[in-house]
């Protein structure tokens, strides 16, 4: 199984399964990120959003159905830009910086546009959508407060996982069975 950005052309999504098949494996089965992740939460209804390294993606879900599906280009890549602008150290230097859990305090306050920008672009999503929930998942929502970022610039309630980095890996390999 393998997995797409949500709302790609199906086009890119035949890319995708050829570069997966290009190296001798059978693709299976192919779900869009939220989706998988939606899939290993048992979310039927609301939205999920998966934050991932260049790109927030969501999937709304009414009565276990997808009736959404987007991306758009901000993720932790955009956050790592900020902070090594910031910072005034290499990409590689603020990445190192940004995942070690003890420079939280130091990172969060400059990384805190690029969360409330993602909100900004999920109320985009979830215009016209009955949506009370927000679930945020994927390695780029690893920090304390993303998710009360996310509901103060929603208005509406968001709830992280655990292990957020592993939720949609392991909802793509559930897709498989």
């Amino acid at each position: 199984a393998t997995a797409v950005p949500p709302g790609i052309i199906s086009g890119n999504v035949k890319v995708i399964s050829n570069v997966v098949e290009s190296v001798g494996l059978d693709v299976i089965n192919v779900v869009d990120e939220p989706t998988a992740a939606a899939s290993v939460l048992g979310i039927t209804n609301g939205a999920v959003v998966d934050v991932g390294g260049g790109t927030t993606g969501i999937s709304i879900l009414k009565d276990g159905e997808v009736i959404f599906t987007a991306d758009e280009p901000t993720g932790g890549t955009h956050m790592t830009l900020v902070l090594a602008g910031s910072l005034g150290c290499s990409f590689e230097e603020a990445e190192r910086i940004k995942k070690d859990p003890k420079q939280e305090m130091l990172v969060f306050p400059v990384v805190k546009p690029v969360i409330e920008k993602m909100a900004a672009i999920v109320a985009r999503f979830i215009q016209g959508y009955d949506v009370d929930v927000i679930y945020v998942v994927g390695g780029a929502c690893c920090f304390k407060e993303f998710e009360t970022v996310f509901e103060k610039e929603l208005g509406i309630p968001a709830v992280k996982t655990n292990d957020t980095l592993l939720v949609t890996p392991l909802g793509i390999a559930w897709s498989s069975r």
